[in-house]
């Protein structure tokens, strides 16, 4: 899995995990926090939320273009630089007053800015390693590791906001309001280790940075390419097209992040026990995923030492387990709701080994599915997903109706979104880290900056049309808000298969 790959992805990945531990600290007590210090509504906290993540996710097309013209590798310099700074305005309380609410407008500003011209760049320069025939055959798998990192970074962040604003609260005695600004901190200090790797490890990937005439043959050969203007046209209407769908998947997704939350947060149980209390540890977490490389690692190596210490590790972690079963079985353990968005990134780390190992078996008996395929398949099991929360919302009250319910509140299974996260984890893995693949393969060289910040512009358009889900959480009933996902995303595989000779034609 990790053999043969060059060494400037670990170094990038890393410092992208660093970036991805802030930012998804953040954001996984958002729209809880607007919704404690400023006192907005489910739906106006929502309309913030999704605007925010649409800036996000549309300013990569301008540091695409800019980029591409003056270098990825100072781009994503500028932007660790003016992220730090926006997330260092996000932690300095100031109250609920006007001041306060127009800073948290420019911090979030610039986090958008910065985030425009580092990730998308990012992801480029990552790309641009596979340029060299020597890396070819190996690009699919590079982003399914790449997105691994970035997800050992979001794993973490959840765990991070919870605990730092316990301590905040609990020990120095803070208030609530107050305490989401710890949160914030914690992402200032994941930048300056980001900014750290990506120095410290910059000579393994400075010749795919761009912006100098210093390159290697590979990336030269790369950038000399030249297409004739309907191949050009060709493979930028093909990206356009797969963009369009991914609109759609990034509605439904991040709801992680509003509905599923309000979800959480409002028709949740609020304590769990025995395993599935065990699941609310990291650490335990973390464990588990431990058993899974180690078992890959156990099958894969080629030495009796390896093969034992793979057994060791798995062994070790078997052990951690069940002494925390045996201590917390009887425990009453608190579920906050920002917590369940430590699940997505947790079943994306655990399953990158799993899913790689079936597309490689899959490839060596030449009917591994094209990236276009895959992302067909993603929107098929993210509709999945949303059919797992309807099922679990039958019989609920509406939001509405529960907020004023007093006693007669009905609170369901954690395991519901537990559930839901793995389902929709499954599409993830088939769409996005294979989307990003597709387009750095795909884009006419010339215009590979151009065409990620497509990708994500897609991003943003689906990040802000998250509100429609915030719109219909009131009145409507709960089956017929995750309905509405359901349906786009059946239409969206729909269209994807219906293009999809046009697409695989120029993945070729």
């Amino acid at each position: 899995m990790f053999e043969g790959q060059p060494k400037g992805l670990f170094a990038m990945a890393l410092a992208n995990t660093g970036e991805r531990f802030g930012y998804y600290t953040m954001l996984a007590v958002f729209v809880l926090f607007m919704q404690e210090n400023f006192g907005m509504s489910a739906d106006e906290a929502g309309n913030f939320y999704s605007a925010f993540l649409a800036f996000v996710y549309f300013l990569p097309f301008v540091g695409g273009i800019l980029a591409d013209k003056f270098g990825y590798g100072k781009m994503v310099t500028i932007g660790i630089i003016v992220m730090f700074f926006g997330y260092l305005l996000l932690a300095v309380p100031l109250g609920a007053e006007s001041t306060a609410y127009w800073a948290v407008v420019g911090a979030l500003a610039l986090i958008s800015i910065g985030t425009g011209l580092f990730k998308g760049n990012l992801q480029v320069m990552v790309g641009n390693l596979y340029d060299d025939p020597k890396y070819a055959n190996k690009r699919d798998a590079a982003f399914s590791l790449f997105y691994m990192a970035i997800n050992i970074g979001a794993l973490f962040a959840p765990t991070a906001a919870v605990e730092i604003m316990r301590y905040a609260q609990n020990t120095l005695g803070y208030s609530v309001a107050d305490s989401y600004h710890f949160a914030f901190a914690v992402a200032c200090a994941s930048l300056i280790v980001s900014i750290a790797i990506y120095y410290a490890f910059r000579s393994t990937f400075k010749h795919v940075e761009g912006g100098s005439k210093k390159v290697t043959a590979g990336a030269n050969a790369a950038s000399t390419e030249e297409l004739s203007p309907a191949e050009t046209k060709a493979r930028v209407v093909a990206l356009c097209l797969v963009f369009a769908v991914v609109i759609f998947f990034w509605m439904a997704f991040h709801q992680n992040g509003l509905t599923l939350t309000l979800f959480a947060n409002e028709f949740t149980a609020k304590s769990s026990t025995g395993v599935q209390g065990m699941l609310f540890s990291v650490w335990n977490l973390v464990a588990v995923i431990a058993i899974v490389y180690a078992a890959f690692s156990f099958f894969q190596s080629k030495t009796a030492k390896a093969k034992g210490f793979s057994a060791i590790v798995v062994l070790a972690a078997l052990g951690f387990l069940g002494y925390q079963y045996s201590a917390t079985a009887s425990e009453i353990i608190p579920v906050s709701a920002p917590i369940f968005q430590q699940f997505n990134p947790f079943y994306v780390v655990a399953l990158t080994p799993v899913s790689m190992a079936i597309f490689s078996y899959l490839a060596s008996k030449g009917k591994e599915p094209s990236a276009p395929r895959k992302i067909a398949y993603g929107m098929l099991v993210a509709a999945a997903g949303f059919v797992v929360m309807a099922v679990g919302s039958m019989g609920l009250l509406t939001p509405n109706e529960q907020a004023v319910a007093g006693e007669a509140a009905i609170f369901v299974s954690p395991n519901w979104l537990i559930s839901t996260y793995l389902v929709l984890t499954f599409g993830e893995l088939l769409l996005s880290p294979m989307g990003i693949s597709f387009v750095s393969k795909v884009a006419p060289p010339k215009l590979k900056g151009m065409m990620m910040g497509g990708w994500f512009v897609a991003t943003a358009l689906g990040n802000y049309l998250t509100k429609v889900g915030s719109m219909f959480w009131g009145d409507l009933p709960l089956v017929g808000v995750w309905a509405i996902f359901i349906v786009l995303c059946l239409l969206s595989a729909l269209f994807m298969f219906i293009m999809m000779k046009r697409l695989e034609k120029v993945a070729k």
